[in-house]
């Protein structure tokens, strides 16, 4: 059994180490607030260790066969298998995500190993192309990118910290990570003991535990990153984009969200309120994908209302370690402080509240604000908490329309009796994922995963993410003596 809380260490070139900064940051519980390891902050000199090794690593990673990589991955995956059981409840002691969701996030880590296992050959392929030169033979290479720089958030931490890292390694790059302090176990330590264990060159993942005011731009600015892997605010995001645009390096963006879930006037109600109950208070609404606006046409929105309050108030709060519970607590102080000064503006704009939720220790109970301006700075701020934002349309066209109404565009979802109506105005919507009949929170290996306009550039999943992590390259052979006009 692994008691994870040990291995509060940063892990370079193969070693775990202790960070040298001379500080040390407590990661706590989010429901009462116990210390869950006390970490020693890495310097930005570790960091440039760690890109070294890196980038000495993956010439030799890079060459490595397929059948190698999928026996790391193959270990790596068992390993975090046989660890499941302490590794759920590091993530429910670390984020405050609820058992559910702890279970949820661990399938979706494992379901990216096994869908890199269908991938991890495309590198090092090559292709024959014609060409319109004669004696010429064209060969296309896939190679790997080469150092890929991770930075991933406290929502999914494991999740969405091997979103980047399996697809890396599977095509042969090198990386190294720097999850959010505040979940670091579960964001770094535990991945790091999974690729140990698994045989893992040493050097070619090298995970940090530090913060912002150690290592400042570096994770950016080194020369070392070909590509930069970030999931998390649309403002961090446009610095990274700016920085690394300097660079010409390039960047894969996961960012905010503000996603429509659209009732049209022929929508099942009862689904409806099913699926938007879920999709906006799992995890307590902090989670990119997650419901921000409800849509509703007219005809429908008395009722919808109604279902989707009484259903909202009944919704068991509390300790997440409790199997019942569907709402834990809010990640910390500073995300709780602006989910009640979003609640406290709102109530002083005199935006209606049908249902007032309440601060209980760390836990935040929903609050639902209806009849709600689609302009207003409520219906336009992503707000990470259990706060549900509805939305009165007059027409369908009017609802696709408010759904548009915003500058992000990830995920979306829209409720409808004809399927085909359905696909159409998915279309309309300017968003990287729509769902017909579902809610906007959901995830897979196998899709195009990611976001237009403010919410992020390029596609994570298979194929489009061997294109994110790998580059082509073009060798030709002149097999017939060449004549050239001068």
């Amino acid at each position: 059994m692994e008691r994870y809380e040990q291995w509060n260490k940063s892990f370079i070139n193969g070693e775990w180490v202790e960070g040298e900064s001379g500080r040390t940051y407590d990661i706590l519980n989010p429901y009462d607030r116990p210390v869950v390891a006390s970490v020693p902050l890495a310097t930005v000199e570790q960091l440039h260790r760690a890109f070294e090794a890196a980038g000495e690593a993956q010439k030799e990673w890079g060459r490595s066969s397929a059948a190698q990589r999928k026996e790391v991955l193959h270990k790596a995956m068992e390993y975090l298998q046989a660890n499941r059981e302490e590794i759920v409840d590091l993530i429910v002691r670390e984020t405050g995500g609820t058992l559910l969701k702890a279970n949820v996030e661990f399938h979706l880590a494992l379901e990216l190993f096994e869908e890199a296992l269908h991938y991890v050959d495309e590198v090092r392929t090559v292709r024959e192309v014609p060409s319109n030169i004669e004696g010429k033979v064209n060969y296309i290479y896939r190679l790997p990118l080469g150092v890929i720089a991770s930075i991933s958030p406290f929502n999914f931490p494991l999740n969405l910290s091997l979103r980047t890292i399996v697809p890396a390694i599977a095509l042969g790059n090198t990386v190294v990570h720097k999850p959010d302090i505040q979940v670091g176990l579960v964001g770094g330590v535990v991945i790091a003991r999974a690729f140990e264990y698994a045989g893992l060159p040493k050097g070619v993942l090298n995970v940090l535990l530090t913060d912002i005011d150690e290592i400042g731009d570096e994770m950016l600015t080194n020369p070392h990153p070909r590509l930069i892997s970030f999931t998390g605010s649309t403002a961090v995001g446009r610095r990274i984009g700016e920085i690394a645009g300097r660079q010409l390096k390039r960047v894969a963006l996961e960012l905010g969200g503000n996603s429509p879930f659209v009732v049209l006037s022929d929508a099942d109600v009862d689904q409806a309120v099913n699926a938007a109950i879920f999709g906006k208070f799992i995890h307590q609404g902090q989670i990119c994908m997650i419901i921000n606006r409800i849509i509703v046409h007219e005809s429908k929105y008395d009722e919808f209302v109604e279902k989707f309050v009484q259903r909202a108030a009944a919704l068991p709060c509390g300790d997440p370690r409790d199997p019942s519970t569907v709402i834990g607590p809010i990640i910390n102080e500073k995300q709780m402080q602006k989910a009640l000064q979003m609640i406290e503006e709102a109530k002083r704009e005199g935006i209606r509240m049908a249902l007032e939720g309440k601060r209980i220790g760390n836990v935040l109970t929903p609050y639902v604000f209806v009849d709600v301006d689609p302009a207003s700075k409520l219906a336009q701020t992503e707000l990470f908490a259990p706060i549900a934002v509805v939305i009165k349309a007059r027409t369908d066209e009017e609802a696709i329309a408010i759904a548009n109404q915003t500058e992000y565009g990830l995920s979306s979802a829209i409720f409808t009796s004809d399927v085909e109506k359905g696909k159409e105005w998915a279309l309309q919507i300017d968003s990287g994922m729509t769902h017909i009949n579902d809610q906007t929170v959901n995830d897979a290996p196998n899709i195009p995963f990611g976001g237009n306009k403010a919410s992020g550039l390029g596609r994570f999943g298979n194929p489009w993410v061997v294109d994110e992590f790998t580059t082509v390259k073009w060798v030709s052979v002149q097999t017939k003596a060449r004549t050239y006009p001068f």
